[in-house]
C-alpha cells in the first residue's frame, strides 16, 4: 500500500459538489492499493501514517506526529499513486489493486483510522474528487508498505 502524505494548513474532498471531508490543521493521505496487499499491509501503513513525524516541536524540529501536534486525519482513495510509469507515455494500471479489493482494503484501514483517531475524515473510493489543500511548509512524504 502507498500513502503520500502532505502537511496541511487545511484541506477538503468534495463528490458532486458536496462535501465528504474536511481537516484544519494536519495529514492528508492520499492512499493507493496494490495487488498483494492484504489487512497486514493496510494496518502498518496506517501505524506508520499517525506515527510519522512531520510536524514541528518546540525547536521547529519535525519530532512530532499528527496526535502530538493536535492535528486531523484527511484519507482519500487515489489509486493513481500505484500506476507503473516507468516506460511510454501513458501509465499502466496493472500494479493497482483490482477495485473491489481497492476498496475493501480502503474502508478497512478507514474504519481502523476511525477506531485509532476519532475524527479522521475521507473521501470517496471510486468517486470523481474534488481535493483542495494548502499544504503547509510544503512539507510532502511518500510512504510504502510492500505487497505481502
Amino acid at each position: 500500500m502507498i500513502a503520500l502524505l502532505q502537511r496541511v494548513a487545511e484541506a477538503a474532498v468534495h463528490v458532486n459538489g458536496c462535501e465528504t471531508g474536511r481537516i484544519d490543521r494536519g495529514v492528508l493521505a492520499l492512499v493507493a492499493v496494490q495487488r498483494g496487499d492484504r489487512e497486514a499491509q493496510a494496518d502498518r501503513l496506517l501505524e506508520r501514517v499517525l506515527a510519522y513525524r512531520m510536524f514541528p516541536d518546540g525547536r521547529d524540529r519535525m519530532n512530532l506526529d499528527v496526535r502530538q501536534a493536535g492535528g486531523r486525519l484527511l484519507l482519500v482513495p487515489q489509486f493513481t499513486l500505484a500506476a507503473d510509469t516507468n516506460s511510454g507515455n501513458r501509465p499502466s494500471f496493472a500494479t493497482a489493486a483490482p477495485s473491489a479489493e481497492g476498496e475493501r482494503l480502503f474502508d478497512y484501514m478507514l474504519e481502523r483510522a476511525r477506531r485509532a483517531f476519532p475524527g479522521t475524515q475521507a473521501g470517496e473510493f471510486g468517486a470523481h474528487m474534488k481535493v483542495s489543500l494548502v499544504n503547509d511548509g510544503p512539507v510532502t512524504f511518500w510512504l510504502e508498505v510492500p505487497p505481502g
